[in-house]
């Protein structure tokens, strides 16, 4: 076993694997960005290494700033997590060169399984059943058009190097397949440089089953069952679980025997995915399923297949990059109950998913974090055939900054009990209890979702939310109200200290009444607190003292005391353009002097993968310029100021 890891990651999964390391007695390095400088991954580890400014272009993704860290630090090896460099075949190759060892498979095979047609033509001579369609070297579009005709509409246009839903177009007709070509193409030059293309059949209500298989350098090579991942939102996961609802098993035998011949026929080593396509609209058997891809890394839902049976699949890494057999025979894995996770995003669902970044004002996940403290998230914790099992895995806490730069999701909440229907109650109520405060969340969405009878009853498939979007995304018509007469009655509770601080809404002459003005997620109302009446599970957390957060089945509802004063200001038009949130200055359009009219834009910014463009609230003259183009500034930093002409 290695001594000591350099984890060239950030967020949860830094701190999962840290996790492992720290019960295995091996030393840990952290990188970090400028973003991640009090990042708890930092706290964690053993040594950390700044290694750039906070755009992972220019720290996570610096392969040779990495491998020099882990030289002067004295790392044995380098586990890359997922994202980033985890499937760089090129890194991975670095890494060896520089005499490290790589956690995770070998370069080569990295290599042959990122090229979506290589990985079905290596499938396909393998035995595994692969979908009807073309992966030729010509991309005329003559020979595109022939072959989307030979292979019968609908289909889809997939980028050869592609990943993470990106490069891919459906087209349902012949006359919609050049503009959609050229748009596939476009795109997968952009996000890979690599504009090739295939075609593939699609599978209309398609279900997203995949296995993790596991190899050694000895030739060994096993499954640790499958994991449904068919909760999707354009083609990015939302909810996982393991097993799959409803699989026979001679199914759960083709498949994972598929997987496990995919894997021997590659030599693979360390831990890797096989995803399948699943026919939804038919009942499962051996000749609905095809192969889709392979990742070569360790997966975000890893946890769910760890809590099934029994496995630390970070430690299993650790000893097969360190030259060691496969913990267990394939009749010695495991399986028992049922674990699913959920992924909680910085998004706004209401708002089209809108990304956020911000400081963590609260951050509490009920059950999940409670009992998964007490417990631990060790491989001795991690299985218990008769009780429920909460795990968090998460890099954030209350009082934390998430970062505008990097991918949305700050935590992953798992619970795994004796059956399904268990495990969906038990995370249901969780989320339905968490309350995160000063960002957007997802939390009340993933409820709905996990609540929803068709989830219920696992008859949902890759392109179900689509269908199902304003039902999901959109809270109860009556959340609002409620948060509102909660605050104003936690407001308006009697002082108790003498007559005249009485609250009880007495008026000479009239009937008592009592309410207060109450500003809910921007819009002004009066609130009548209903004390018999009153949701008392839900918390309420303080952020200010003029401004408080609800937490109602997930759904955070911020409830300010207006500032009229502030608000007199605002309509007046305000000294003052902040940033709305952290992120990057990427134009800055005025300068000291310059005159400026009402809604002109002065500057840019960059946060969460979006740019924003921030106004002037009236005419005036810009007294001063608080930031450079290509600065990271905070949330609330005073980027331009006016004074009156």
């Amino acid at each position: 076993m290695l001594k000591s890891l350099l984890i060239a990651n950030r967020g949860e999964i830094a701190c999962r694997i840290i996790e492992t390391c720290k019960r295995l007695g091996v030393r840990t390095i952290a990188v970090y960005s400028d973003a991640d400088v009090y990042a708890r991954h930092v706290a964690m580890a053993d040594e950390a290494v700044h290694i750039g400014a906070a755009p992972a272009a220019e720290s996570y993704l610096q392969g040779d700033r990495i491998i020099e860290a882990a030289r002067k630090t004295g790392a044995e090896g380098i586990h890359p997590g997922y994202g980033f460099l985890s499937e760089n075949a090129d890194f991975a190759e670095g890494v060896a060169r520089a005499g490290l060892i790589w956690v995770g498979p070998k370069a080569e095979t990295i290599r042959s399984m990122g090229l979506k047609d290589e990985a079905k033509r290596i499938a396909e001579d393998a035995g595994v059943p692969v979908l009807p369609g073309y992966r030729g070297e010509a991309q005329d579009a003559p020979t595109l058009e022939t072959e989307a005709e030979r292979i019968g509409y609908p289909i889809l246009i997939k980028a050869v190097a592609g990943g993470g839903g990106r490069g891919i177009r459906l087209v349902s007709k012949k006359s919609d397949l050049a503009g959609e070509l050229e748009s596939a193409v476009r795109e997968a030059k952009s996000s890979f440089g690599d504009g090739r293309v295939m075609l593939e059949k699609l599978v209309e209500q398609p279900r997203h089953i995949e296995v993790q298989v596991f190899g050694d350098s000895h030739g060994n090579g096993v499954h640790l069952y499958e994991r449904d991942c068919s909760l999707q939102r354009r083609r990015q996961k939302v909810v996982e679980e393991a097993p799959a609802p409803g699989m026979p098993e001679d199914v759960r035998a083709a498949m994972t025997g598929a997987a496990v011949d995919l894997a021997k026929a590659v030599g693979y080593e360390g831990a890797g995915t096989v995803e399948f396509i699943v026919h939804g609209a038919k009942p499962l058997s051996t000749d609905t399923f095809f192969f889709l891809e392979m990742n070569t890394r360790l997966q975000v839902e890893h946890p769910v297949t760890e809590l099934i049976t029994g496995t630390d699949l970070v430690e299993w890494q650790l000893r097969v990059a360190s030259g060691e057999k496969l913990p267990l025979e394939q009749g010695d894995i495991p399986l028992y109950g049922h674990a699913i996770e959920a992924r909680i995003c910085a998004e706004d669902p209401a708002d089209n998913f809108r990304p956020g970044a911000g400081r963590l004002y609260a951050f509490s996940l009920g059950d999940v974090e409670r009992l998964s403290e007490m417990r631990g998230n060790t491989s001795e914790d991690m299985f218990d055939e008769d009780s429920t099992i909460y795990r968090l895995d998460t890099g954030f806490g209350a009082g934390d900054t998430v970062p505008a730069v990097y991918d949305s999701m700050i935590a992953k909440a798992i619970v795994k009990s004796w059956d399904r229907e268990s495990a969906i109650d038990a995370l249901s109520e969780s989320l339905g209890e968490s309350i995160i405060a000063g960002i957007p969340s997802n939390i009340g969405f993933l409820k709905r979702c996990l609540d929803h009878g068709v989830f219920r009853d696992g008859e949902h498939h890759v392109n179900w939310i689509a269908d199902e979007i304003d039902a999901l995304t959109q809270p109860k018509s009556d959340v609002r109200e409620a948060a509102g007469r909660l605050v104003a009655h936690a407001l308006m509770t009697p002082a108790d200290t003498g007559p005249f601080d009485q609250r009880d809404g007495w008026r000479m002459n009239a009937s008592p009444r009592r309410s207060m003005r109450l500003k809910l997620d921007g819009e002004i109302g009066d609130f009548e607190p209903d004390a018999e009446n009153l949701p008392a599970v839900w918390p309420v957390i303080s952020i200010t003292e003029q401004r408080f957060a609800v937490a109602v089945d997930g759904d955070t509802v911020l409830v300010d005391i207006p500032d009229y004063e502030a608000e007199a200001e605002a309509l007046a038009g305000g000294d003052k353009v902040s940033a709305p949130m952290p992120g990057k200055v990427i134009d800055m359009r005025v300068k000291a002097g310059d005159e400026v009219t009402k809604d002109q834009v002065l500057a840019v910014m960059e946060a969460m993968k979006m740019e924003h463009s921030l106004k002037a609230p009236r005419d005036g003259v810009v007294k001063s310029v608080g930031a450079e183009i290509g600065e990271q500034v905070a949330e609330g930093i005073v980027l331009v100021e006016l004074e009156e002409i």
